[in-house]
């Protein structure tokens, strides 16, 4: 595969989601199941795809039938690019289940121990093809739980150095940067992650200058910059040195914040029947709207109404929208 021109590289989680059929009860009284591709990283990335767009995907699986499953259907079904997507015999391809009760219970529970995806290497980062992938790519979405353990965090860092380094150069010899070129910093807070807050907190806030665009709840942004308003924690998010810091604010719609420009989109209202997806469909959605250079205020509107579309079905990837079903939602 020939590096450049990808529109989106994106690195970490991948898992199998196990889904529940069964509606409004506890995990232990679920009979039924449905099988979905999964994983913060990897949703985003069907997402973005199914805008039209190159999306290439940097993770690991395990040697197992789950990883199989995964890879044949990324690329399959979903148009994702697989090239560096491989694999680990450091443990099982992650699954993931989740009680779906709505319109706001949807508990998870991680079996990822060891976790493939958290393999990913230094080496493997800088390698010719795809460290130049990673720094031509219009799009670098990097993640919180990137950083939650070795060998992954040490991989991160070195691909957002290596990124930010290739295109100060490429512009200070004069060559051509692809525009628009955006570093993405999805916060992606899981405390089951993480040993404890402070430490995910000292992790977060030290790569925040190397982002472009910062997007996380109020709770993920209280844990990378510490709490206070939406405003305040959009503004210490600029501070650190995003150029766009986005904000959301749960019923209260969405927080949009450049140096310049204040914006706020109130939400979609749907009746929600699976919240889990609708954070990496607006993940998805925000890389359309940067791709195609739209104001802040459409990107976060049709972003917000993205993640509604997903959040009225039990699947996250295979429920995530084109353009045209997001806009029908829309009233466009």
């Amino acid at each position: 595969m020939a590096g450049g021109g990808l529109d989106l590289v994106a690195l970490g989680r991948i898992s199998v989601d196990i889904y529940p059929l069964d509606i409004g009860v506890d995990l232990e009284d679920v009979r039924t199941f449905g099988k979905y591709v999964g994983g913060s990283a990897t949703n985003v990335a069907i997402a973005t795809a199914r805008y039209g767009h190159t999306a290439a995907l940097v993770t690991k699986t395990g040697d197992d039938a789950f990883g199989r499953y995964l890879k044949r259907d990324l690329a399959a079904e979903f148009g994702v690019r697989t090239d560096f997507v491989t694999t680990d015999a450091c443990g099982h391809t992650p699954v993931t289940f989740c009680a779906i009760k709505p319109p706001e219970d949807f508990p998870l529970y991680f079996y990822r121990t060891p976790a493939p995806d958290m393999q990913v290497t230094v080496a493997e980062v800088q390698s010719p093809e795809l460290a130049e992938a990673i720094a031509t790519a219009r799009i670098f979405w990097v993640t919180g739980t990137g950083l939650a353990q070795e060998p992954i965090r040490s991989a991160q860092w070195a691909a957002l150095e290596d990124r930010a380094a290739w295109g100060a150069g490429a512009a200070g010899a004069g060559r051509a940067v692809p525009q628009p070129r955006y570093t993405v910093f999805d916060l992606d807070y899981r405390r089951d992650f993480w040993p404890d807050p402070v430490a995910a907190h000292s992790a977060i806030a030290s790569v925040l200058g190397f982002a472009d665009v910062v997007v996380g709840n109020q709770t993920e942004c209280a844990v990378a910059v510490g709490g206070g308003s939406p405003d305040e924690q959009a503004d210490r998010l600029l501070a650190a040195g995003a150029g766009i810091a986005i904000v959301k604010m749960g019923s209260a719609g969405v927080l949009g914040k450049t140096a310049a420009e204040r914006v706020v989109v109130p939400p979609v209202v749907v009746d929600t029947v699976n919240g889990l997806g609708a954070g990496d469909a607006f993940g998805g959605a925000l890389n359309h709207g940067l791709l195609a250079g739209w104001p802040l205020g459409r990107t976060l509107a049709f972003a917000n109404a993205a993640g509604a579309y997903v959040a009225r079905q039990i699947a996250c990837s295979s429920a995530m929208p084109t353009e045209a079903e997001v806009l029908e939602l829309m009233g466009e």
